[in-house]
């Protein structure tokens, strides 16, 4: 398959492009900065440079034709203002939602985050980026020209993955290493059943390959 990523050089998606690339696929991964291409390159993935903030959608339409599947992982990350969490995770994500519609690409996954709700009060910089998430999970999931997963991990870690995880509707909060998480959304890309699905996922006690099936059925 041809995949497209939306903020290819995230710790996430970096992980990601190694595993696609490993296994036989063909990644391209949308940056902003030219000056991480190198890293894209090392992981396997062909550099897109493009800004998802002012980018049309006739542009990133452009990036996904002739693509298998997409998948934003895209995030304005630690630190950004609440306005970016409108203009990253919320409006980059339809955006890229938009242009999948527009390029025929109907196979569609999303990284989002475990507690990702549009109605989410507070005034916190974090409840800003849940509300985002949440409004672009519910964008997605009106649309039926896409195949979409959305995938709802808990707490991020950088500590060694370990193939082991729970991932169902709702798990309740825990804990999942990064490179599960990357594990898990290639397994989903390969697994069109699991469209339809929001899924929640932490470390558990099943075999990552095992869970996704169990959730696809079969």
């Amino acid at each position: 398959m041809r995949i497209v990523i939306a903020g290819g050089h995230g710790q996430i998606a970096l992980r990601l492009e190694r595993l696609l690339s490993a296994g036989g696929h063909e990644v391209a991964g949308i940056i902003r900065r030219p000056e991480q291409g190198d890293d894209l390159r090392d992981a396997g993935a062909e550099p897109v440079i493009l800004d998802l903030e002012t980018a049309s959608v006739e542009m990133v339409a452009a990036v996904l034709q002739g693509a298998d599947a997409a998948v934003f992982a895209a995030g304005a990350g630690p630190g950004s203002s609440v306005d970016r969490k409108d203009t990253v995770d919320r409006a980059a994500a339809v955006l890229f939602a938009d242009a999948a519609e527009r390029a025929g690409v109907r196979r569609y996954v999303v990284v989002s985050s475990m507690g990702a709700d549009a109605a989410k009060q507070g005034d916190d910089v974090f409840d800003a980026y849940l509300r985002a998430k949440g409004a672009a999970d519910d964008s997605v999931r009106a649309r039926t020209a896409l195949d979409w997963t959305i995938l709802r991990p808990g707490s991020l870690t950088n500590d060694a993955g370990t193939g082991l995880v729970r991932l169902e509707a709702h798990t309740g909060r825990g804990m999942i290493p990064r490179d599960d998480v990357a594990a898990v959304l290639a397994e989903l890309l390969d697994t069109p059943a699991t469209a339809g699905l929001t899924l929640e996922l932490i470390s558990g006690a099943t075999p990552l390959s095992v869970a996704v099936k169990d959730v696809a059925g079969n």
